[in-house]
């Protein structure tokens, strides 16, 4: 009998976490999803008010410590410096059953929550095509986007079909890429060149989507993706390169990716995941990283 998820469980209300809790409260009732957090931190956001889009989000939270109904599907869209604990305070919902998607950046969290849980669990996962960001607890969203799902090698087929018929019967927007490796990579490249710059500069897309020194760096930090990537059995290249920079520049120039928009809050951004990544991997193949080196050394 083929696997039916009925309930999602959201972990973290960051611009994405609140998008994907608003969205599953209203097609599916309070009753079929939980925002699963610790108690204070609930109280805060019931104190405080969470919004999107301008409208009080009226969300089934629920304490996690306390809760015991196994979950179906577990949706991560916490930081990736906060994942670990997320995993801990949540270890106990997560079942042979249970199904693990990961909307964080870069390409660990996937292979965190495979160790973690079993690879077989997760449903490896990319949040892309929207434009999502927050101040506070206000969350704003101009265009949903869609995420891209598929598995990697210990993946279930069977995981992938449920979270698919799911998705389905909500509604909701997803693709499922060819080759999800590559994807997975490419939307990484994207990430390293123009958040990272971007938060360099600390300008807005529009430091990027003009000639100059700081388009130039994007370009050359994306290129140390591709080699590295390349190392790693990836095929990216310049054209995955350039139909990247061709999304950039239809972007809101006076927009701002998340990790520029964590800087100016003061929140630990997630430089790590991104030149950390591409700089580890370079030194096991290598490979010279040069630009990502001095953004791993100025923005962190």
């Amino acid at each position: 009998m083929a696997k039916i998820i009925q309930t999602i469980d959201i972990v973290g209300l960051g611009a994405l976490g609140v998008m994907y809790a608003d969205f599953f409260t209203k097609k599916l009732g309070k009753e079929k999803v939980r925002v699963l957090a610790d108690g204070a931190r609930i109280e805060r956001y019931k104190r405080e008010q969470v919004t999107f889009n301008g409208e009080v989000c009226d969300f089934p939270y629920c304490d996690a410590k306390k809760e015991s109904r196994p979950s179906e599907l577990m949706l991560f869209a916490v930081k990736y410096g906060a994942l670990e604990t997320a995993m801990e305070e949540n270890a106990h919902l997560v079942r042979e059953n249970t199904v693990l998607l990961s909307v964080l950046n870069g390409i660990r969290s996937e292979e965190d929550l495979g160790r973690r849980f079993g690879r077989e669990k997760v449903v490896h996962c990319i949040a892309q095509k929207m434009a999502a960001m927050k101040e506070g607890n206000a969350a704003f969203c101009t265009n949903t986007g869609e995420l891209a799902i598929g598995v990697l090698g210990d993946g279930s087929l069977e995981n992938l079909a449920a979270v698919k018929a799911f998705f389905d019967r909500t509604g909701f927007a997803y693709s499922c890429p060819e080759d999800m490796r590559h994807a997975m990579w490419g939307k990484l490249l994207c990430n390293v060149g123009v958040n990272q710059t971007v938060s360099l500069f600390e300008g807005t897309y529009r430091s990027v989507q003009k000639e100059g020194e700081a388009r130039e760096m994007m370009k050359a930090a994306m290129r140390e993706t591709i080699l590295v990537a390349n190392a790693e059995g990836v095929d990216l290249t310049e054209k995955d390169m350039d139909d990247w920079i061709s999304v950039i520049d239809g972007l809101n120039p006076d927009g701002e990716p998340s990790m520029r928009q964590d800087g100016k809050a003061g929140r630990k951004t997630e430089v790590a995941l991104f030149a950390g990544t591409i700089c580890e991997l370079g030194k096991k193949h290598g490979i010279h990283t040069p630009v990502n080196d001095r953004f791993l050394e100025k923005i962190e």
